[in-house]
Formats: C-alpha cells, sequence, structure tokens
C-alpha cells in the first residue's frame, strides 16, 4: 500500500486529492495538512511513502517544507510531487533542485495523478522533456564548454545511450519502449546509472547530460 500526505491550504483541494487517492486500489492517504511547517511535522510522525505538496500556500512556504523534508535523512524513503499551477513556475526549478522527485501541473487530469504517484514511489521521477531543459538552462552555465563528468569513461555504450534519453526527460516507460527493452532493464539500467556517476536522482542526471556535452548545443 502506497501511502500519501496531502499538502494544500485548501481544504477543497484536499477533499478532491482524498477522495481520488482512496478510491484507488493500493493507495491510502495518510494525512493531510494545509501548510508548510505542519506537513513537515506530519511527514516526521508519519513517514508516508509520497507527498503532494501545494508550493504556495500563506500559512507556510511548500518549497521550504520541501528541502526541510528531502534533507531529513529519517525521510528518505518519502518521495515529494510539487503540485503548481503553472510549468513556468520558477519555484518548481527550485524544489526539484531541493529533492523533490518531480512536479504535476494543478489542472492534471486524475489519471496523471494516480500514475504519478505510483511513479515516485516506485523511485522514479516526474520530469517532462519541457522541465528538463529548464533545468539543464538553468543550472548549466550558458557558453560554458562541456565538461564531462569524470565516470562517464565507466558507462556502457546502452548506459551513455540511456543517460542522453533521461537528460532529455525519457521516463522509465519510454526507455523501455525506444529502445525495445523491458520495464525492469530500464529501471537496472537507471540504478547502474545513478550509482555509476554518484547521482542521486534523475536531476542530477539532467545536468550531468548537458554539462558533459551529452545533449544540448554542445552535445558531442
Amino acid at each position: 500500500m502506497i501511502s500519501v500526505l496531502i499538502v494544500d491550504d485548501h481544504q477543497l483541494a484536499r477533499s478532491g486529492l482524498r477522495s481520488l487517492i482512496e478510491a484507488e486500489p493500493g493507495l491510502a492517504v495518510a494525512g493531510e495538512a494545509g501548510d508548510g511547517p505542519t506537513a513537515v511535522g506530519l511527514a516526521r510522525q508519519l513517514r508516508p511513502d509520497v507527498i503532494l505538496m501545494d508550493l504556495k500556500m500563506p500559512g507556510g512556504d511548500g518549497l521550504a517544507a520541501t528541502k526541510v523534508i528531502a534533507e531529513d535523512p529519517e525521510l528518505a524513503a518519502t518521495r515529494i510531487i510539487v503540485l503548481t499551477s503553472y510549468d513556468g513556475d520558477d519555484s518548481v526549478l527550485a524544489a526539484l533542485r531541493y529533492g523533490a522527485s518531480g512536479y504535476l501541473l494543478k489542472d492534471f487530469e486524475a489519471p496523471a495523478l494516480l500514475q504519478g504517484i505510483r511513479t515516485v514511489a516506485a523511485g522514479e521521477a516526474l520530469l517532462a522533456p519541457a522541465i528538463a531543459r529548464r533545468i539543464a538552462e538553468t543550472w548549466t552555465p550558458p557558453a560554458a564548454p562541456a565538461t564531462p563528468h569524470p565516470s562517464l569513461t565507466e558507462l556502457t555504450d546502452r548506459e551513455r545511450e540511456i543517460l542522453v534519453k533521461v537528460a532529455e526527460g525519457s521516463s522509465n516507460a519510454e526507455l523501455a519502449a525506444d529502445l525495445h527493452i523491458s520495464l525492469a532493464t530500464a529501471k537496472t539500467h537507471v540504478s547502474r546509472i545513478l550509482a555509476k556517476l554518484g547521482a542521486r536522482d534523475r536531476v542530477q542526471l539532467v545536468i550531468i547530460g548537458y554539462r558533459s556535452g551529452l545533449v544540448g548545443p554542445g552535445r558531442s
């Protein structure tokens, strides 16, 4: 059972999310919070698998709460999906930098929400190609020469190919479909790439891919 903590300052929004989640087999609502500080306290108390975190809350900043939760070693297994009204929100990039596993626009369809919860609970990230590009543009110095990661040579040709696709925003399911491999094999490849490059998550793989010149204008 995947447990979910809902964080939003609007009671109606929380109720709607609760209804969707509780109607889905294998998912359960662990609790609700209306501001960032309460979310941090409940996260430590309930240890949910996934947190749906609204970033803009008058009663407490969701971005600050994301940072605190992501940096807490006792909550290392808890994944955070940030909720935003539009994909141009710069706070989404900050939340990803702090350790969030992805984002959902608030006009999401129910299947996207439910699949997103399952995706991050499985250790994957929700990174649309547009967000992957913005991460690279924000965190990669403009016009900087490509600087290959020192451990890139440890990657096999297949792993290097997969790193490029991950840096471009591909999910495990998309990797499996594009490369004609099983989903389990895709997950295994990504896990090995993370370990070899010493990367925490897909966000860091995006940055490594761009800074190494594997993706973007300096692609080699």
